[in-house]
């Protein structure tokens, strides 16, 4: 399944606050509380498809957020491993998600440690800037793997790709200017 199939299958107003669901399907970010926003779709779909998933893709996937990109990670037929620090986000995710049916693997924790015990991943993807690429990530990501992540400071980042070429060689790539919340490390709510 492609990415816009799957985004077409996930009903995005599921996973926003009641009151700006008239717009569930703008092409705009929202706020969806704890400081937090769900992203644009065309965002969404734009990592996704950096990601190049493959059906079956083990995936982790840094900051759950309303659950809405973990769906349709899962809508492509992956497994994944989403994690988030924010503990009334990770419930109001876990609520959503499994009355859709979805079943990812939920952690609360800290974003940058990612879920080591699960790994390595197929492909990572961090849904919240940070001013580097955590090298416990990196850590966790196959051999041929791809991880996505916006990398600079407030305001705007690069969207960079990062293919792990050996254990230690990896490959990036700069695909845009974006605006996410911050990654931030130890921080857990």
């Amino acid at each position: 399944m492609n990415v816009l199939e799957a985004m077409n299958r996930v009903p995005r107003h599921i996973f926003m606050d009641s009151g700006f669901i008239e717009f569930a399907y703008k092409d705009q970010a929202f706020p969806i509380g704890a400081g937090q926003t769900i992203s644009q779709p065309y965002t969404v779909a734009f990592q996704t498809q950096l990601l190049d998933i493959a059906k079956h893709d083990k995936i982790l996937e840094v900051g759950t957020g309303s659950g809405y990109q973990c769906a349709v990670l899962l809508e492509m037929g992956t497994t994944v491993y989403t994690i988030e620090r924010h503990r009334e986000l990770f419930f109001s995710a876990q609520s959503i998600l499994l009355s859709l049916k979805y079943k990812p693997n939920f952690f609360f924790g800290d974003g940058y440690e990612g879920v080591p015990a699960y790994g390595p991943y197929d492909k990572i993807l961090i849904t919240a800037a940070g001013p580097d690429i955590p090298e416990q990530l990196l850590q966790q990501l196959k051999i041929g793997g791809r991880l996505v992540m916006p990398v600079g400071k407030t305001d705007a980042q690069k969207m960079m790709l990062v293919e792990k070429m050996s254990t230690n060689e990896f490959q990036r790539t700069e695909h845009g200017t974006f605006n996410f919340v911050p990654l931030l490390k130890g921080k857990i709510y």
